[in-house]
């Protein structure tokens, strides 16, 4: 069974020809990696001119918790560059859960600037952009719908479900991850989502808990993902949907192919 990795980091995987090798043999075909700033999609376009397979496909971008518009011109110019390589402009997006940001109005206003000049770019390229939210999904939301984006994914989503109503009514994408085994919160935006509008992703080299979690909040098991984990994310919420995987891969791999104009 071929299936499609939407959402990775590979450039943060400390044993990278290790990982693509594993995902190769367990049958991941293609991998999407984000990048979070511009010295992020050098290394990422490094990776891809050095791999063949698994197929991967690049998206450019600055990741809020790495917002510098001091470095924005920078990764604005790679994204315009390499434009015809690219699948997507992400990940973007708002999170002002990090410590650094919560009281600083400065550090949340920097990711707005960002966000909302990101977005523009990917209008303005016809690219789809790939957006991390946490604790501002509203505001996510808004911000893209006011720029005009037609395209956008909100991954990982675990937000409120008034939030995920107006991403799905506005035709956008959402995604999951190997958490959708255990968080309330993720269980609950897949439980509601079609599948028509979902794609599985790991966001390696992100740690997971174990499924075990949800019923010992004192259980420590894990792993740290990496692609080949995207068949836990397909395991996790085929079990969630109640519906045969091999079904449900073949709607998750045509939603990526069409979402990011995959090959």
């Amino acid at each position: 069974m071929n299936i499609i990795d939407t959402h990775a980091h590979l450039d943060h995987i400390e044993n990278l020809e290790g990982a693509l090798n594993n995902a190769d043999q367990a049958g991941v075909t293609a991998i999407v990696t984000m990048s979070i700033d511009a010295e992020s999609c050098r290394k990422n376009l490094k990776i891809k001119q050095a791999r063949e397979k698994p197929q991967i496909y690049l998206a450019f971008g600055m990741h809020p918790s790495d917002a510098d518009r001091g470095r924005l011109d920078e990764c604005i110019e790679l994204i315009h560059q390499y434009r015809d390589e690219l699948t997507a402009v992400g990940e973007i997006g708002l999170d002002f859960w990090y410590k650094w940001v919560r009281k600083d109005k400065e550090k949340k206003d920097e990711q707005r600037v960002i966000f909302r000049t990101l977005l523009e770019v990917a209008r303005e390229l016809n690219l789809p952009a790939v957006i991390h939210t946490r604790g501002t999904w509203r505001e996510s939301f808004e911000t893209a719908k006011e720029v005009g984006i037609e395209r956008a994914e909100f991954h990982w989503y675990s937000g409120p479900r008034d939030v995920l109503k107006n991403i799905l009514d506005r035709g956008y994408y959402v995604s999951t991850s190997p958490s959708v085994a255990y968080s309330l919160e993720s269980r609950e935006a897949m439980a509601y989502a079609p599948i028509e509008q979902t794609m599985i992703e790991t966001d390696s080299p992100v740690y997971y808990r174990t499924a075990d979690y949800r019923l010992d909040k004192s259980c420590e098991d894990g792993f740290q993902a990496e692609p080949k984990d995207v068949f836990q994310t397909l395991k996790a919420y085929c079990e969630l949907k109640k519906i045969k995987e091999e079904d449900a891969i073949t709607i998750l791999n045509s939603n990526a192919k069409e979402f990011f104009k995959l090959d």
